[in-house]
């Protein structure tokens, strides 16, 4: 139900529900106005306020103006790479409602303290009693009570801008928040370089005059097999991801290099954006594919993953790596199955995020 409801509320946020939608998003300007108006008095409320700190504790907030699906998480654990070969100790701080992606950050990051706790300022607390020396806040644009030294906002150039705001639209903030961000980074899965581009000439009147804008892409790096994929007993102990059973690797920052190699598929998924899963699998297959849907953060249970495997029949199921973490405990159920794991490759801006983080962030 709730995946039926997402599913339609992005068709009517991008136009495509036809009349019904455009019945529906006229319906909803009354709900969109009376969000405006929150949202206005709640950063009114802030911005007049002393944001907690910890002295000598930076903080680097990633976040976004848009519901899921822009690629906040993949940039967050690389803003923890960067500051880890840079010597610092960070910890990444996540809501409860994130749960598959604190998940993701264990995989990518197994030796980074990921702290689960709705009130940042605990997690804060916790994070500095743990020995990190940085925080990173994944989806901390919103969670304004904790101060921070870098504000970096993730924009997918497949949306909108400006787009509404909830409920007629995927907006949480007007477009105007921004003037709050240190950093812009646009991400992008099916638009182009120049609508990347597009997108940050239209963001220069919007931001501040120092404001550091970058663009990057999302690339499918390997096809692994879910019996291969690392389960959470696996990560507490520091393995990676194994090699053996990959299907193919792509060479880094080439948006070739690889051809399909598999004919027709079965895509099982919770995630935000569906229609982005569905659009890389298509490259990566000759033949049709099929897509079971679920909503963002749906837990999966043994009676799904079996409806899924007799669907699929003999053809393989693609998953996310955030839906695998989830998974891994059915494996056996689901074989033939294969984990799509990405990589970002940054088309401009890469030195100059980097540079903002020196200065700004690390102590």
């Amino acid at each position: 139900m709730k995946s039926s409801i997402q599913s339609l509320a992005w068709k009517v946020w991008r136009g495509r529900a036809g009349l019904v939608g455009r019945i529906l998003s006229l319906l909803l300007l009354p709900a969109e106005g009376l969000w405006r108006m929150a949202t206005a008095v709640r950063n009114q409320y802030f911005d007049r306020q002393c944001q907690y700190c910890i002295h000598g504790f930076p903080v680097v907030s990633v976040g976004n103006l848009a519901v899921g699906g822009t690629g906040k998480t993949p940039i967050a654990s690389w803003i923890v790479s960067e500051l880890r070969r840079g010597g610092s100790r960070p910890a990444i701080l996540h809501g409860k409602s994130g749960a598959d992606e604190a998940l993701l950050h264990y995989h990518w990051t197994p030796k980074v303290p990921v702290l689960v706790e709705d009130d940042r300022r605990l997690s804060l607390k916790r994070a500095r009693e743990v020995g990190a020396d940085i925080a990173i806040l994944d989806d901390g644009f919103q969670h304004r009570r904790v101060g921070r030294q870098v504000d970096l906002v993730v924009l997918a150039a497949e949306d909108d801008f400006p787009s509404p705001l909830l409920p007629r639209g995927p907006f949480r903030e007007p477009v105007s928040a921004l003037k709050r961000a240190d950093a812009v980074v646009i991400t992008r899965r099916t638009a182009s370089y120049r609508d990347a581009e597009e997108l940050g000439q239209r963001l220069l009147p919007v931001v501040s005059s120092g404001c550091v804008l970058g663009s990057l892409r999302f690339e499918t790096a390997r096809l692994t097999p879910i019996r291969n994929f690392p389960g959470i007993g696996d990560i507490s102990q520091g393995l990676g991801p194994s090699e053996e059973g990959t299907l193919f690797n792509t060479s880094m920052g080439s948006e070739a290099g690889w051809k399909p190699l598999i004919e027709n598929a079965l895509v099982l998924t919770a995630v935000g954006r569906s229609e982005n899963v569905l659009a890389t699998v298509g490259e990566l297959t000759t033949g049709s594919v099929d897509m079971l849907s679920f909503a963002d953060h749906y837990r999966f249970t043994e009676e799904d993953v079996t409806a899924a495997r007799e669907r699929a029949g003999s053809r393989p199921i693609l998953v996310t790596e955030k839906d695998a973490v989830k998974l891994t405990s059915f494996a056996g159920l689901m074989t033939p199955c294969y984990v799509v794991e990405q990589q970002l490759v940054w088309d401009w801006g890469q030195n100059d995020v980097r540079s903002l983080l020196q200065h700004k962030a690390v102590t």
